[in-house]
């Protein structure tokens, strides 16, 4: 049991830390409701590091603690701080403040389940957990909106979870054991296979904002609070797919499952730029992006398996797309929701628009940016599993790509002057800080983290 527990020192820092923020924001001290979240997510942080080589698990295999999951905290755990920093900028002064940092460090502990998911049990609590505090702060403003935005997503959370729940049981009853590293006794037994699959991608799916299961997403992130919006898009994904690798990994490539998830990809990304070549909201613009850029990383799913770089592909393409897109949102925050309110800000605030151009190109796959980088080691996992017209149409869509984000890009250079906003306060600027040094210094230095 101590060693156990040991192990889990970063999730049970991070759920006693969210304890401690509930409390204090019963007291109104949203500022130390902040600095304890930032210090829990810090300190999980370094409590990871010394076991990022660690290949067991806890509890009788319900957790893992492998590479995985050691890598998924040190993606999601600093962008969980990066987001707490954007909802600060956004939502500073407002009624409930505190109650948006505590949700979000909830919701960030479901998705480090998520990721260490070795138990269909535990499948289930990380998902409830991040949707039930998802739903809350989608719906935070109480607005029209934000109201319909969450109650869409509400019940479009519920039956996917529901659903999936349900499916679990087939292959708890093919298997004899709800450990995923039992999935092996499903080999033959079709049918129980493919009724548990179908039930877990609509269950991780929409999660992911995959297609067909994408349909919240552009009006969940609208109705919410922009930083809400950053935080969704790259924290519950990332772990989404996180969970899709800690289950498939062990389910035999039977049936022509990995075809049917390539057709999805390969669905995703298309579907998710051209419906974004034609939005004039940033918001959903970019919510589209991340539909496509959900296509993506499951590229590295697909290979899951047979590909021996399918994983660190995941994980590499997961810690891009979180810098990449938080900046990205992080900038939208200081121009404005609309695409024409990008006018003039590469002129008005030079650094700024850099930043912003750096995000757009990284999302597109230009070398030596980090998304670059990720997309390659996702189309040659592709291509080593068997899938290399996968890959193609991978490349095809990040001409597509360019397409969608130089709609950004041409209006921040194209007015001669703009007026003079206010200036971003020091949280929005470290964000985008951070997020551009990452997206840029990353990108030249993705060897290091390559097995």
């Amino acid at each position: 049991m101590g060693r156990d527990l040991a192990l889990l020192g970063p999730e049970l820092l991070l759920a006693g830390a969210a304890m401690l923020m509930i409390v204090a924001e019963m007291a109104r001290a949203a500022r130390l409701v902040l600095a304890i979240g930032l210090t829990a997510l810090a300190l999980s942080t370094a409590l990871t590091l010394p076991m990022l080589d660690a290949e067991t698990s806890v509890f009788g295999g319900t957790y893992r603690i492998d590479a995985i999951a050691g890598w998924a905290k040190l993606i999601l755990l600093p962008g969980t701080a990066l987001a707490l920093l954007m909802a600060r900028a956004e939502i500073a002064g407002r009624d409930r403040e505190g109650s948006v940092y505590a949700l979000i460090v909830l919701v960030t502990l479901g998705a480090l389940m998520l990721s260490g998911a070795g138990d269909m049990m535990v499948l289930v609590i990380g998902v409830v957990l991040t949707g039930l505090g998802s739903f809350a702060l989608v719906a935070y403003p109480r607005d029209d909106a934000a109201t319909e935005a969450g109650m869409k997503y509400l019940v479009f959370g519920s039956v996917t979870g529901s659903v999936m729940i349900y499916g679990l049981t087939f292959w708890f009853g093919g298997a004899g054991s709800t450990l995923f590293s039992e999935l092996g006794q499903l080999r033959g037994q079709t049918l129980v296979l493919i009724a548990g699959l179908i039930a877990v991608i609509a269950g991780l799916g929409y999660k992911a904002a995959l297609v067909p299961f994408h349909f919240w997403a552009p009006d969940a992130y609208d109705g919410a609070p922009v930083s809400v919006a950053a935080y969704l898009s790259v924290i519950t994904k990332a772990a989404a797919f996180f969970a899709f690798a800690q289950v498939l990994r062990d389910l035999p490539r039977e049936a022509g499952w990995p075809v049917a998830l390539a057709l999805i990809s390969a669905a995703t990304m298309t579907y998710g730029y051209l419906a974004a070549l034609v939005q004039t909201n940033l918001v959903r613009l970019i919510a589209y992006s991340s539909v496509a850029q959900s296509g993506y990383l499951l590229m590295g799913v697909v290979a899951l398996g047979v590909s021996p770089i399918a994983v660190p592909a995941i994980l590499i393409f997961a810690a891009a797309y979180v810098a990449m897109n938080l900046g990205a949102f992080a900038v939208i925050m200081v121009a404005g929701r609309s695409l024409a309110d990008l006018e003039g800000i590469g002129r008005s605030r030079p650094w700024f628009g850099v930043a912003m151009v750096v995000f757009l190109l990284s999302l597109t796959g230009i070398p030596p940016l980090f998304g670059f980088v990720g997309k390659v080691y996702l189309f040659m996992a592709a291509v080593e599993a068997g899938f290399l017209w996968l890959a193609v149409i991978g490349i095809l869509n990040s001409v597509l790509a360019l397409g969608v984000y130089l709609r950004m890009v041409v209006p921040m250079y194209r007015t001669a002057e703009a007026g003079a906003p206010d200036p971003a306060g020091l949280p929005l600027a470290t964000v985008i800080a951070a997020t551009a040094g990452a997206t840029l210094g990353l990108g030249v230095l993705a060897g290091m983290f390559l097995p």
